[in-house]
């Protein structure tokens, strides 16, 4: 199945039944810290539970409607990324990603959602990135940030998650955007080395 490889040590690859014992283990051993911003670590009870989060998410890569990816970093599990959904009517995604405790701080989200953009641009053919995260998960929002999304807007309570209400910030990507980067970015190395 799909696998992308991102650096020596990471690359990213569909999520499989045979993955639910380990993504179980990675999600309780960080259950706290991704519990305060993401729903799915308090409905996450068993290794069942992410078993059927796989199947789903296999049917929605079926239907042609977005999947999840695990992130694998020196052969172990990191994290998750994935398109929540795919608008083919107004060819726009949104990514979602999430890591374990023990992988933070090594750019691998960063890392990912690079992947899944030029995945969404170059092969899906899509116009449109976006992102949302909890108004205060500044962790989360550094990375459509640093990635050049502009912060479109914000929806007041959005979701009622550990007894308090979140907003969520709206970020998004226009293809074009993103090529303007890129090729701004290339220029800069090209300067760079003459």
């Amino acid at each position: 199945m799909y696998k992308a490889k991102i650096d020596s040590h990471t690359y990213l690859a569909i999520l499989e039944p045979r993955h639910a014992e380990e993504l179980y283990t990675l999600i309780d051993n960080s259950r706290e810290r991704i519990g305060q911003w993401l729903a799915f670590p308090s409905q996450t009870n068993q290794v069942q539970d992410t078993h059927s989060f796989i199947q789903s998410s296999l049917k929605r890569l079926a239907e042609n409607n977005g999947y999840w990816a695990g992130i694998w970093y020196k052969d172990e599990i990191a994290g998750s990324i994935g398109f929540l959904y795919i608008d083919w009517e107004a060819r726009k995604t949104e990514i979602g990603y999430w890591l374990g405790d023990a992988f933070t701080g090594k750019g691998l989200a960063a890392k990912s959602v690079t992947q899944l953009i030029e995945h969404a641009f170059n092969d899906l053919d899509l116009r449109k990135v976006e992102i949302n995260a909890a108004s205060k998960n500044f962790k989360s929002r550094s990375i459509p940030e640093r990635l050049g999304f502009t912060q479109e807007g914000v929806i007041r309570n959005y979701e009622y998650l550990n007894n308090e209400f979140h907003d969520r910030v709206i970020y998004g990507l226009l293809k074009e955007e993103w090529k303007n980067r890129k090729s701004h970015e290339v220029s800069e190395l090209t300067h760079d080395q003459t």
